[in-house]
């Protein structure tokens, strides 16, 4: 009998692709566009490729109808809301930058997706993220780097529980991007060239403090800048408008190029500094999944990666008492910011990854 899956269609070329990829290789492959912010009657011309507009729908709908497999659209705006605006807004507020995308994977593309798949009898869900799925020797599974760097997508995945990557296939990892594109106008995909998305999906014109201000009706106050002294060098706007490591629309002329080292929402200051002061060695990070370990009781090497951009760098994680974890790194990095995610590997996967507190 076939094993069932459900893949999660965004109308990209990649998770077309792995529909396809799974349906050659004997799944039974039904095809769900996950809708979770959009109002039905607002078309979203998704011109970057973006996986959440109402023409992602038209794009997954063609390529479902190609592939010969049955689609559905699926309304996920409730939990999209609870644990990724809310998410999002409330670590704004607390003066920290959040990765809503990592929040979305966890909590609805695969917790909220998997648990439906499954009531419709499904085995599987798959996504066409640049990861692979490895089950090591003591038994757990953890996110493998893709074949290809350029696109790897594992940081973004860090979050996922063991019970979710044993019902989760990624074929495309096993890929480079260039080969996708060519399977799909190979097959007559309508989306073989469609544009990457590149942008947070509810936030398209990255005006985040006029969207956080849209949705919770409060405007955030003015405050100083002030330098590392304390001394002040003039008034920002509001402490959503920023964040670590930013140089651009500050407003400050300064004889030497000056960066956000760090934001205090107790004092409503943000602090100023020269690019130097921006680099420091440790960083704490709490709420920690871990993958290819179930804990770590001992210092161990690692690579570290702090932000989705950041290529990695050699650290030892130190684990806390009180189950943090301190990541000391080799040689200083720039902007580790609070909110965002700092991800470990050993080798070329998964070890854990959590989110930096300080």
């Amino acid at each position: 009998m076939k094993k069932k899956v459900v893949v999660g269609m965004s109308g990209g070329v990649d998770s077309s692709v792995a529909a396809y990829l799974l349906k050659e290789q004997g799944y039974e492959v039904i095809g769900v566009t996950m809708q979770i912010w959009q109002d039905e009657d607002v078309f979203v011309q998704a011109q970057e490729g973006g996986c959440c507009g109402l023409s992602a729908v038209e794009d997954a709908r063609r390529v479902a109808e190609r592939l010969e497999i049955p689609y559905y659209v699926m309304n996920f705006k409730s939990d999209f809301k609870k644990y990724v605006i809310d998410y999002f807004i409330s670590e704004y507020e607390k003066a920290r930058t959040p990765n809503p995308c990592i929040a979305c994977n966890r909590y609805v593309k695969w917790e909220s997706l998997l648990h439906r798949a499954l009531e419709i009898g499904a085995d599987y869900i798959a996504t066409g993220h640049y990861a692979r799925i490895t089950r090591l020797s003591n038994g757990r599974y953890t996110i493998q780097n893709s074949v290809t760097a350029a696109k790897d997508q594992t940081y973004a995945l860090y979050n996922l529980t063991q019970e979710q990557l044993a019902r989760t296939l990624m074929p495309v990892g096993d890929y480079d991007k260039p080969h996708i594109r060519r399977i799909a106008e190979e097959i007559g995909l309508p989306v073989a060239a469609k544009r990457d998305s590149q942008d947070i999906c509810f936030v398209p014109d990255h005006d985040y403090a006029a969207f956080i201000a849209e949705e919770t009706g409060k405007e955030s106050w003015p405050g100083n800048f002030v330098d590392e002294e304390g001394n002040i060098l003039g008034q920002h706007k509001g402490l959503i408008h920023y964040t670590i490591g930013q140089r651009k629309g500050l407003g400050i002329s300064a004889e030497t190029p000056i960066f956000v080292k760090e934001l205090r929402p107790e004092t409503n200051e943000v602090v100023l500094c020269k690019s130097e002061s921006l680099f420091s060695r440790t960083c704490h990070v709490a709420n920690v999944n871990y993958m290819a370990e179930p804990n770590l009781t001992e210092p161990v090497p690692a690579i570290g990666k702090i932000r989705y951009s950041h290529a990695g760098a050699p650290c030892m994680l130190y684990p806390q008492p009180d189950g943090t974890i301190t990541a000391e790194f080799d040689e200083p990095q720039r902007a580790m910011t609070p909110g965002q995610a700092a991800v470990f590997y050993r080798d070329d996967y998964v070890l854990c990854g959590g989110t930096i507190e300080k």
